[in-house]
């Protein structure tokens, strides 16, 4: 437990103080934000704001999680080191896609194939090395298997494993990436998705099938160095989270976004909770779901099911406060997140 407040404590100064920093740095160096013009007519106030704060948590996240292991002398484990550099490598490909729109003064960075191409690369690897590395008892990280509230179901094979990570790394970076659309919003969303992350790990820590083998129990490599990650990448979030909210003083641009849709990514398949992480994160689901639909229906009929996608923008467009959104969809966040932990804490009762 020391090392899951050790980690976000240290996260959270190192972000709350690194920020303003970046934020004069930035601003120096002229890395603003670039606005549609054909977008939300209101965010063109917001040109010129600076991006690429998500360089700050992430590179917060790391120092974090390293402080926590050389303060309790222990070392890092295959588990968080995985989720780990799945977070810093979907940021480095947001980090290129962000450079790119500052240096050539454009809203659109990297061509889609390209992005879609470095957060295959990225994924790949990961899938591949996370059902690798068993420990003494002949637990890795993940099992080539689906997942809800714990693996279920025959192994579909390295290669279906594989397209399924890949699917879930590549979903759920581009669902944060779409809910990152205004002030504080991915921010405030993700950080209650860690936080159920934080529990959950300190849960299957608590009932882990090493240390009493029964029906209930866990079969999870790393519990604990799971929930220091997710405390490492909270605190330095919400620390973050100070500067980004409305209004934000600096954006995490897609260096942030794909790096938080990575994480929670990496924390369901190494916890074998995949599946439950589409009620976690069900915000980031319903937005994505919305530009889903908006798409489709367009192409299928010339006409729109809302004003603009994603949904965020749609409310904008009926007149709500910019505020009165994010305060609102952070609480249907935290609904689901609260659901999501409700099912996994239900399905271990009946087994006691």
């Amino acid at each position: 437990m020391t090392n899951i407040i050790i980690a976000g404590a240290v996260g959270l100064i190192l972000s709350m103080l690194g920020t303003p920093l970046a934020i004069r740095l930035f601003a120096r160096r002229g890395y603003g934000q670039e606005v549609r013009e054909d977008g939300v007519q209101a965010h063109l106030s917001k040109k010129g704001t600076p991006t690429m704060g998500g360089v700050v948590f992430v590179l917060a996240s790391l120092l974090a999680y390293g402080a926590s292991h050389l303060v309790m002398f222990e070392s890092p484990t295959i588990s968080g080191l995985l989720v780990l550099f799945l977070m810093t490598g979907l940021g480095a490909v947001g980090f290129l896609d962000d450079f790119i729109k500052i240096y050539k003064q454009r809203s659109l960075g990297l061509r889609s194939g390209a992005k879609a191409l470095g957060q295959l690369v990225v994924g790949a690897v990961f899938a591949v090395l996370v059902t690798q590395q068993a420990n003494v008892y002949g637990i890795t990280p993940a099992e080539t298997r689906l997942s809800f509230l714990r693996d279920f179901g025959p192994s579909i094979g390295i290669v279906g494993f594989t397209i399924w990570v890949l699917i879930m790394i590549v979903g759920f970076s581009n669902a944060v990436n779409l809910t990152d659309g205004l002030d504080g919003l991915a921010s405030g969303a993700t950080a209650v998705v860690l936080g159920a992350y934080v529990l959950i790990g300190n849960w299957q820590l608590r009932n882990n099938c090493i240390d009493q083998l029964g029906p209930n129990c866990y079969w999870v490599r790393d519990p604990l160095d799971l929930a220091v990650v997710a405390a490492a990448v909270l605190g330095s979030l919400i620390g973050f989270l100070w500067w980004n909210a409305p209004p934000a003083k600096i954006f995490m641009g897609d260096t942030g976004s794909l790096a938080l849709g990575g994480v929670l990514a990496g924390l369901a398949i190494a916890t074998r909770t995949q599946l439950l992480l589409i009620i976690l994160a069900g915000l980031c689901v319903i937005i994505t779901m919305s530009v889903i639909i908006q798409v489709g229906f367009f192409k299928m009929t010339g006409k729109r099911v809302f004003r603009m996608a994603p949904l965020q923008h749609h409310f904008e467009l009926k007149g709500w406060a910019e505020t009165t959104i994010v305060v609102r969809f952070w609480l249907i966040a935290g609904l689901c997140a609260a659901v999501g932990l409700g099912l996994f804490y239900v399905e271990w009762m009946p087994r006691a």
